[in-house]
């Protein structure tokens, strides 16, 4: 029996079917396309597949109308740097790249696909993300360990077409930039004008210092294990290299207790107990602390405060202003994709650290342990930390889409999501009739 599939009604039933590649919970059905009700899987498979194929292989930016490429991010690791687990190898890595996924659907409504790769060398690594990126519309790296994560990710984006985003690198740079600007309105300072010290001289550190210097902020210091970087030490990677060549003006030289001295912020992306109580004494008169080791900070906050800090910020849930990668990743992976960004680049950085400082305000921003936004209820920011009710939802929809909108995106997700599946529809209808 010949069956001949109609050219136009095989891609447009393509086009409403894109949708339905997604990611479903356990337990969560999965809706039935309307292309498939009554039995038609000659137009999701063979023969009517071969339409949306030629379509794809005369014009490769079709890959984005009939399938879910527009949607699907992957999440590779090698288990280098897991968590604050150390080398732990891809196949333990798997459970944080779950996790990360379930994040990404949750609050982007983004498909991802956690890949744990059986190989630490930099070259491999390139070379299989390079060859599955046709799958993809974007790469998020995670957990690879400095200072291997920069040129991976540096060669990655220059071979692929879709954004490469190291989150932690980026991501963590965006939501510290978030923090100290309003830490600086709240100390009614500019934070161009502040002294920084930053305790970490690895993938994290580097980020959040090329990105302080982009913002404006000049005088920066960064501590390695010994000490303080600059220029003239003789035992730096490349990528210390560079920030002895751009921060550290004066050649300082010393250990961490020399590096605080009379800063107005210190940033921690190290190891626990690195900060003392003493070493807070030493810094500028109230100044910001943001201790972002994890499970144990820098320093505690109780001990921060008793020494005289101002605003203090860690990496946990359960202290005040936490400052979570959250706030970022979805977003900007949202954006990116809707944009079709091929990169994401320090200005569409900046602009997601700004959008997330901004969604602290009214009288949270008088309020030192609310100067950066909760990741799962940004609107009782606005409120008394004693106000009950569970976590809403929608506020962090509501976050996430404005973010998108800061970094290109031409219109809400949902509303282009509407309108898509509308027009799928009746293009359906006028060649469902035509038949």
């Amino acid at each position: 029996v010949s069956v001949t599939i109609p050219v136009n009604f095989s891609l447009s039933s393509f086009r409403g079917l894109k949708s339905y590649i997604r990611t479903f919970s356990p337990g969560h059905s999965c809706p039935i396309p309307p292309t498939l009700v009554g039995g038609s899987l000659s137009l999701a498979y063979t023969p009517g597949v071969a339409r949306p194929c030629l379509e794809i292989a005369e014009k490769s930016e079709a890959v984005y109308k009939y399938t879910a490429k527009w949607n699907t991010v992957a999440i590779v690791t090698d288990g280098s740097a897991a968590l604050g687990l150390g080398n732990i190898g891809g196949m333990a890595a798997l459970p944080i790249m779950e996790g990360k996924a379930i994040l990404f659907k949750r609050f982007a409504g983004i498909d991802a696909v956690p890949i744990c790769l059986d190989t630490q060398d930099p070259d491999e690594i390139v070379e299989t993300i390079k060859n599955i990126a046709p799958s993809f519309g974007g790469i998020n790296l995670e957990d690879i360990a400095a200072p291997r994560c920069f040129q991976i990710e540096e060669k990655l984006q220059k071979a692929v077409n879709v954004p490469v985003f190291h989150d932690d690198q980026h991501g963590t740079a965006i939501v510290v930039l978030a923090a100290a600007i309003n830490g600086a309105k709240l100390l009614e300072k500019r934070l161009e004008g502040m002294k920084v010290v930053i305790n970490g001289g690895g993938a994290a550190g580097i980020a959040i210092m090329r990105m302080l210097k982009v913002f404006g902020v000049r005088d920066i210091l960064v501590c390695d294990s010994k000490g303080i970087i600059s220029s003239n030490r003789d035992d730096l990677t490349s990528a210390k290299q560079e920030i002895g060549n751009i921060t550290n003006p004066e050649k300082i030289q010393g250990t961490l207790w020399e590096a605080v001295a009379d800063r107005d912020l210190f940033i921690g992306v190290s190891k626990s107990n690195m900060l003392t109580e003493d070493m807070v004494k030493n810094m500028a008169r109230d100044p910001i602390i943001f201790a972002m080791a994890n499970p144990e900070p820098e320093i505690m906050p109780e001990l921060a405060k008793r020494a005289g800090a101002k605003i203090i910020g860690t990496g946990r849930s359960d202290f005040p202003n936490q400052i979570n990668n959250l706030l970022a990743f979805p977003g900007v992976f949202r954006g990116a994709l809707d944009a079709r960004a091929e990169r994401v680049t320090m200005k569409m950085k900046i602009a997601a650290a700004k959008a997330i400082a901004e969604k602290v305000t009214g009288k949270a921003i008088n309020m030192t342990d609310q100067e950066i936004a909760d990741v799962l209820n940004p609107w009782n920011n606005i409120q008394s930390k004693q106000t009950s009710g569970s976590p809403n939802e929608a506020h962090v929809r509501a976050m996430l889409e404005e973010l998108k909108q800061k970094i290109g995106g031409q219109r809400t997700w949902l509303e282009g999501k509407k309108q898509q599946v509308e027009k799928a529809y009746a293009i359906l209808d006028e060649e469902t009739a035509a038949l």
